[in-house]
């Protein structure tokens, strides 16, 4: 009889068993940290918990942001809706029917206020989801945090500011590829002196493996547009000492437990070498710190409460790979927005990994596991044969801009989902185990009315702010985009004098036209 062969998702071949010892001369918290980036991992400092949310309204996602924190959330982490995420107002006519539905409406600092009522932004760490205008809404951010009287060089959080995944897989990107970079390394800049303590960057790989790329595809187009990130700040004479500190990761977690895990160790290994050759020789430039949230492609409509095992499953490897920030999907968001009771157990799910699980009782507790290894370093070297095939084009732009991500992901993509359809993939309770359904759990809908409430906010702001205020705002923000100047302080005066988003990103657009693919 022939041999079984198994593979997982990414081709690598899986031995029946795995004999050989492991040299474990590698310590946590040291270079190449394969084993985490502190010495002593979740002993001393647990992973931030954060829930994803934001929907409908500013109001209506305040309400949620009090509910998490009075369950025990120890970060806020920020959902934008589409108008607001590739830069229109909510009463622009691109708008409709957009409003609110995946995530909250933000036109204006009067909605960041409102956003954030009753709630310091001195005392929580937020991340916001946010890229084509992740610059507008980090000065939102910072103006709200400067009315409530707060150090801004104190404040905490991550601001995903990761363009060249849209351009590679996700699609909600504004300016072509040039001028996007330019704001990405003004952000480093401004950040480096003003916010110390602000993330400027969370390089993600979420959205690459959400369109279909494998896990060691995900792994090499990250840390590619991660190397591409370094590359600009260094080209604009930052220093990587400095700003490579203030970057973080994003990273999926899917089903298989192990390759997930390998995947974690084998990301911090790799960034370590890769900032190394770069020329940072700060132990805290070389560390790859980041958020994981589990696979939203993973859950199922059918059978829905088998996502709260599968979304359990999925967060384990993120623990056991030494995340430093989780979110755990609620296990209704195939069928809508979670709802109260869903966001509930998901955050349940991750407390009971921190408290009940004991994987947080020693550091990095799969390794020396031969299987384990072998499989860090199997992930790691198919990995470096991608980056090097990218290095061969001029680097993860050249690839984006020569379709090479985009194809890599979408011929996976297929493969899984044809995998799938001949069942040689069993999905519990899609294409094996299946039943007759005939409840469904209560959804959360969003009305579509949101877009008259928020448009009605817009005229009654715009019929209040000083006007002209606002338009030489936005003038002066028109000649300095034309110049090589930072353009952070710019955009930060202009939301303090209520220009609004849309305003602000057809400013741009006027300058920098918009990119077509």
């Amino acid at each position: 009889m022939e041999p079984k062969i198994i593979k997982t998702d990414s081709g690598i071949e899986i031995k029946e068993l795995y004999c050989e010892p492991v040299k474990m001369d590698e310590l946590p918290g040291q270079f190449p940290f394969t084993r985490g980036v502190h010495a002593a991992m979740y002993r001393d400092r647990m992973w931030t918990m954060r829930q994803y949310a934001g929907f409908s309204t500013a109001e209506e996602s305040n309400k949620r942001y009090h509910f998490l924190l009075s369950q025990g959330v120890s970060g806020l982490s920020v959902a934008f809706d589409l108008p607001t995420q590739i830069g229109y107002d909510s009463d622009h006519p691109m708008s409709e029917g957009e409003v609110g539905k995946v995530g909250v409406a933000i036109d204006s600092l009067q909605d960041m206020e409102l956003l954030f009522r009753d709630i310091k932004l001195a005392d929580i760490s937020t991340s916001m989801t946010i890229n084509a205008t992740g610059f507008i809404l980090l000065s939102l951010y910072i103006a709200l945090a400067k009315k409530q009287g707060a150090d801004i060089k104190k404040i905490s959080g991550t601001i995903q500011n990761d363009i060249l995944k849209e351009y590679a897989a996700r699609g909600t990107y504004i300016y072509p590829p040039a001028p996007s970079m330019r704001l990405i390394t003004d952000i480093f800049e401004y950040c480096s002196k003003e916010t110390p303590k602000w993330n400027t960057i969370s390089i993600s790989g979420y959205h690459i493996r959400e369109a279909g790329s494998n896990a060691v595809q995900e792994l090499a187009f990250t840390l590619a547009n991660g190397k591409a990130y370094l590359q600009a700040a260094i080209a604009k004479q930052l220093d990587i000492n400095n700003f490579g500190q203030r970057l973080s990761f994003f990273f999926n977690a899917h089903n298989n437990l192990f390759e997930e895990v390998a995947k974690f160790r084998a990301a911090r290994r790799m960034w370590a070498k890769i900032t190394k050759d770069l020329g940072a020789t700060d132990p805290k430039a070389q560390m790859l710190r980041f958020h994981t949230q589990t696979g939203g492609s993973t859950l199922t409509a059918q059978q829905p409460k088998n996502n709260i095992v599968r979304v359990a499953l999925q967060g384990l490897s993120a623990v056991l790979g030494g995340t430093q920030s989780l979110h755990t999907n609620g296990y209704d968001e195939a069928l809508s927005l979670p709802t109260e009771e869903a966001a509930s157990i998901a955050l349940r799910t991750q407390q009971i990994l921190a408290f009940e699980s004991g994987a947080t009782d020693t550091v990095d507790p799969l390794a020396g596991s031969y299987y384990v290894e072998a499989l860090t370093n199997e992930v790691e070297t198919a990995a470096w044969k991608l980056i090097d095939k990218i290095d061969a084009m001029g680097g993860a732009v050249k690839a984006i801009e020569q379709h090479f991500m985009q194809d890599e992901i979408a011929r996976s993509a297929y493969a899984y989902n044809k995998a799938i359809e001949d069942k040689s993939k069993v999905i519990v309770g899609v294409n094996k185990f299946t039943s007759a359904e005939a409840a469904r759990p209560p959804v959360f809908r969003i009305d579509d009315s949101i877009r008259i409430t928020q448009s009605e906010k817009l005229k009654k702001l715009r019929a209040e702010r000083n006007n002209e205020a606002a338009m030489n705002c936005l003038a002066t923000l028109k000649q300095k985009a034309t110049t090589t100047e930072n353009l952070m302080p710019f955009v930060i005066t202009a939301v303090e004098n209520m220009c609004t988003l849309g305003e602000i990103a057809d400013t741009l657009r006027e300058v920098w036209g918009e990119y077509r693919g």
